[in-house]
Parts: structure tokens; sequence; C-alpha cells
């Protein structure tokens, strides 16, 4: 589809934007700074050991684990050498693929992971959940829905 002018935003619109950004912005911050004082680790690494810890014996592909946490190969390389040093994953070889390689939890990633969700859990709660009511939680979640679908 071509634009032949731009739609430029409202005032209201971009008095919305501009909203949800900060508000993503700070939420995103608010959680990486509680791994962070917590549990010594960003978000983002917290995020790979949920997805590994989520998947039949604790193991992806480094390219479907890049795919679902939205990062680079380089990215995610990197995080998981750093993961690695503290034991907390492991590398193995993919056994269909000589090219491939697979994240692997270990039994102390995962304990570290239990010792992280209760605190990254309440700040999610009580910066999302326990600042909305019902109504704005259910409309929170179809808007996201409808989001991420349109993103997809």
């Amino acid at each position: 589809m071509f634009v032949t002018e731009t739609r430029w935003l409202n005032a209201d619109e971009q008095r919305i934007w501009r909203a949800y950004l900060n508000s993503h912005r700070l939420l995103l911050d608010a959680i990486d700074a509680q791994l962070r004082r917590d549990s010594g680790l960003p978000h983002a690494y917290y995020e790979i050991l949920v997805r590994l810890s989520e998947e039949t014996g604790r193991a992806l592909r480094m390219t479907e684990l890049a795919d679902a946490t939205r990062m680079s190969a380089s990215r995610l390389s990197h995080a998981i050498a750093r993961l690695e040093e503290r034991g907390w994953v492991r590398r193995e070889n993919c056994p269909t693929d000589r090219r491939g390689q697979i994240a692997v939890l270990t039994d102390d990633g995962f304990a570290a992971l239990e010792a992280a969700a209760p605190g990254h859990v309440e700040t999610v709660r009580s910066v999302i959940f326990d600042t909305l009511d019902a109504d704005q939680v259910r409309r929170l979640g179809e808007i996201s829905e409808i989001l991420a679908r349109r993103l997809t």
C-alpha cells in the first residue's frame, strides 16, 4: 500500500503514544533494576532462563531461543557465555545438525531462576496488576494480544 500523505497523530494520539512509550520504558527499567539488585542478573538473562525452564528437558536450539527472546544470534551467544560462566547454562552440539547448538538449563540455573522468580513476580504484580482494576487488566490483555498479532 502506497501512502501519499502522512497521517500525523492528533494531540490525543500523540499523548497516548508518548504515555505508552514512557510506561513501557519505566516498566522494563523497574523489572531490570529489581532483578539486578536482588538476583544479580539482567532481565534479558532471566528471560533466557525462563524460556529454557519451560522446555522439555530444559533445552532449546540456540536459533529457536534467539527467536523466542527476540535477540540477535550474537547477543544471545554473549548472554549464554555469561550464563555458562555462572554454571547456569551449558551448550551442547545438536545431534541432528552439526552446525547447530542447544542451550541447556542446568540444575544450578534452575535453582537460580527459582530464587529470582518470587521477587520478579512481586515486581510485575505491584507495578501492573495491583495498579489496575480487573476490567483494566482484561483490556490490557486484549490490547496486548491485538498488538502482538499485528506485529507478528
